[in-house]
């Protein structure tokens, strides 16, 4: 099998219906079809070979899908690069994956290279994609992804969770150099003929106007991106009335932001949970069967998980099923660490209810141990987000004398909103047990966070 076949496939069938739009350009399955057929023409001219890796350094353009499927036809690797990396780190991303080309420009796909339209066999096991992990936990490494995890999950995602057609528009806000982005919109999309509305650069108003423009089904997003949003002056005046279905994930979208987006916009929104080693999507609130408001639902047809190391209902999180990584290129005392006995070890904390629903509690690295006692910063900051003058919060600890560690927050108001750091806190002490409350909060004008729109935690320091 080869993932690429998701576009072949689809091009002889809906060769005339627009596959992917990026402001005001459209390329039908034909074109997409042809231009990822002249990436694999210069590419077997460089003599790249089946299995070699291949760099994309690019943001979400009409070029990212040629490049990536035109690797993929030639049974090379595809290396995903976020484009506001530093030289340094793209060297080390080069460098460690052994890729010997890079593709960093939109101009790289030449009319003149002549189109190979030949689809190299590759098998199930074959190394499809090297998706380097976001190093929340250290340096980044390459989760080797095979053509039959990133085919197997797009097809699950499209058959039980999304429902998609042909008919679908796709909104494609979230990173194609990330997995959620890759899987749940790219390759899914593709995979049925339906439509994919490229961001380059997430702005909640131009967002919003592209899915009124294109008439938009599915939106994918992080937590993030639906509070602006939800935010943004313009929403209101915007027919989003085309939307059916929306789903969340990257990280815990907060009880009170999701119930504001679906009375706003009058639709369902699904919450699930992957990682890059999962290829991503793990669990879901699935359509057909009750939806649990901050939860991540249940595992995926061919997907296992269960909570291992328990302490007070609260587990670390395994999975094991189709979706799984190979391992981790070049390091096998990580992959040896983190898969044992085919069960995935994520680091994330999760309690389970009675009908099988996960939960996410935290990272195992994030957890603030106060006094002995443990406090997770999800849950503070679900309290936090309860109140109508805040926009975003992270929660983290602090170095204390006595007591080991402190809980603090960085809050971010909407726009137009005030509100008092003694005023958070007290708003939290009330709602919450005493030693879980922030003692200490400042107000920012935005939190940190990565390429996708997780906030990042580790970034997060209080004022001097």
């Amino acid at each position: 099998m080869n993932l690429a076949a998701n576009l072949v496939d689809s091009a002889r069938r809906f060769g005339d219906r627009p596959a992917v739009r990026s402001g005001d350009q459209t390329w039908t399955y034909t074109d997409l079809d042809e231009q990822s057929a002249r990436v694999a023409g210069f590419l077997r001219a460089r003599e790249i070979q089946p299995g070699d890796r291949v760099g994309l350094q690019l943001p979400n353009l009409l070029q990212f899908p040629a490049i990536y499927y035109g690797i993929l036809r030639v049974g090379a690797v595809v290396v995903p690069m976020n484009p506001l990396l530093k030289e340094r780190e793209v060297d080390y991303y080069l460098g460690d994956s052994g890729a010997s080309l890079l593709f960093d420009e939109p101009s790289a796909l030449l009319p003149g290279h002549t189109p190979s339209y030949e689809l190299t066999e590759r098998s199930n096991d074959d190394t499809a994609v090297i998706l380097y992990t976001s190093g929340t936990t250290g340096r980044p490494k390459g989760a080797e992804l095979t053509h039959f995890n990133l085919a197997r999950n797009a097809e699950v995602n499209v058959t039980t969770l999304l429902h998609l057609t042909s008919d679908d528009v796709v909104i494609g806000c979230l990173p194609l150099f990330h997995s959620f982005g890759q899987t749940a919109a790219m390759n899914s999309a593709f995979a049925v003929g339906a439509s994919l509305s490229l961001v380059p650069k997430f702005d909640p108003g131009k967002v919003l106007e592209i899915i009124e423009r294109d008439r938009v089904t599915v939106f994918q997003g992080v937590p993030t991106m639906y509070s602006a949003l939800l935010n943004h002056p313009d929403r209101e005046k915007t027919d989003l009335s085309s939307i059916r279905l929306c789903v969340s994930g990257g990280a815990p979208m907060p009880v009170e932001l999701l119930h504001g987006f679906e009375e706003a916009t009058g639709a369902m929104i699904l919450e699930g949970y992957g990682l890059s080693e999962t290829s991503p999507i793990a669990s879901f609130n699935h359509p057909d069967r009750p939806r649990k408001p901050g939860s991540i639902g249940t595992a995926l047809s061919g997907v296992e998980m269960k909570l291992v190391n328990v302490s007070e209902g609260v587990g670390e999180i395994a999975i094991k099923g189709e979706n799984i990584m190979k391992g981790y290129w070049g390091n096998p005392a990580a992959t040896t660490e983190a898969i044992r006995d085919g069960w995935f070890h994520t680091g994330d904390l999760a309690k389970q209810d009675e009908d099988g629903y996960f939960y996410i509690v935290d990272r195992k690295k994030d957890l603030i141990i106060r006094g002995g006692l443990n406090v997770y910063p999800r849950e503070v900051e679900e309290v936090l987000y309860e109140h109508p003058a805040v926009a975003e919060a992270a929660v983290i600890g602090v170095p204390h004398e006595s007591l080991g560690e402190e809980v603090a927050a960085a809050v971010a108001l909407k726009p137009g909103m005030t509100a008092e750091p003694g005023e958070l806190s007290a708003f939290v002490k009330e709602r919450i047990a005493a030693y879980k409350y922030p003692r200490k909060i400042w107000l920012v004008d935005e939190l940190p966070k990565t390429a996708t729109g997780k906030i990042l935690r580790r970034e997060v320091q209080p004022p001097l």
